[in-house]
């Protein structure tokens, strides 16, 4: 992004992100491999919606102007194209999102599956995927919830439903369909019972797309991790020693492990990277340390509890209590 602050606040706006875990400045000292081999200074705020989902880590350079890609992205071209969002109302998430200002948004159609869903695309080019999700950890008023996945473009589809099934175990597959233009595969995985966050978090769905008429660009091309653009996506990892013996196995290395903890201002964990097979990044965070109410330094240490076991539903409605302003 090229203003943190204006985006977490239109976040809030458009997709109820009203929670806040970390804003945290600091040098990306362990990117460097995907920023030139320099080290450079950001601005990293992450934000929740407590309905469930996945969050959104807002991330802005200090020291350098973002770089836009040289063309918009097109549905289909490698990398991230979309985050998906999930809302209870389809209808209701359709006509919130018209009512707000800077963003555009498409209209209601049918996905292959025959499920409603639309696009959103915000002022920045970054497009999102409204559909409609099916497990919640509480209600609000807001009329979308968080992630449920991304929109990836991929080269070869067999490779990359291997990487996701096989890794990621993202395995259910929900359709398998081609036209004259794109072959389009959806992977869902639900949220199982272990896991300090699995309820927060919720179900996980990705579309992997694979384009038949033209050579798909790739997104990130020239350009760095941290510049415009939706830089990777992210997964909780409960034991991730076992997970980097598991992708080694089948030929994926983690190109970056930050070992032992790294601190996220007043969050800590080890947070790993590994590229798919189209170099699309993909984070992995063993969670160590959240803050549940940090006005009064409250703050759990899960690594002295297994990070199997769920976390009691009050204690994550805590994290609630730190809001975006």
């Amino acid at each position: 992004m090229r203003n943190v602050r204006e985006s977490m606040l239109g976040y809030k706006e458009h997709f109820g992100m009203d929670v806040l875990i970390f804003d945290d400045t600091s040098e990306a000292t362990l990117m460097t491999p995907y920023t030139g081999g320099t080290v450079h200074r950001r601005r990293a705020v992450l934000s929740l919606n407590m309905q469930g989902g996945g969050g959104f880590e807002i991330w802005q350079f200090q020291d350098r102007q973002p770089v836009a890609p040289a063309q918009v992205p097109q549905y289909g071209d490698l990398g991230i194209y979309a985050a998906k969002i999930k809302c209870r109302n389809i209808e209701a998430a359709h006509q919130h999102l018209k009512s707000c200002s800077s963003v555009k948004v498409g209209e209601l159609t049918k996905d292959p599956a025959g499920q409603p869903h639309f696009y959103v695309t915000d002022a920045h080019e970054n497009v999102f995927d409204v559909v409609t999700g099916n497990h919640w950890f509480h209600k609000n008023s807001n009329a979308c919830g968080g992630v449920t996945g991304a929109v990836i473009g991929v080269r070869d589809m067999e490779k990359a439903v291997g990487f996701y099934r096989d890794i990621l175990g993202i395995d259910k597959m929900v359709y398998d369909v081609s036209d004259a233009k794109f072959r389009r595969v959806l992977l869902r995985k639900h949220p199982g019972s272990i896991g300090a966050f699995h309820k927060l978090l919720g179900s996980v769905e990705i579309e992997l797309v694979q384009c038949l008429d033209r050579e798909p660009v790739k997104i990130y091309h020239n350009r760095y991790w941290g510049d415009c653009g939706f830089i990777h996506l992210c997964f909780d990892v409960i034991d991730m020693c076992a997970l980097k013996e598991h992708a080694s196995k089948f030929g994926y290395h983690f190109s970056i492990d930050s070992m032992d903890s790294f601190a996220m201002e007043s969050a800590a964990g080890r947070f790993c990277y590994v590229e798919d097979p189209d170099g699309t990044l993909i984070e992995l965070v063993e969670t160590h340390k959240v803050p549940l109410y940090k006005k009064w330094g409250l703050y759990l240490n899960l690594k002295k509890r297994s990070l199997e076991k769920p976390l009691p539903d009050w204690m994550i409605r805590m994290l609630s209590l730190s809001k975006v302003k």
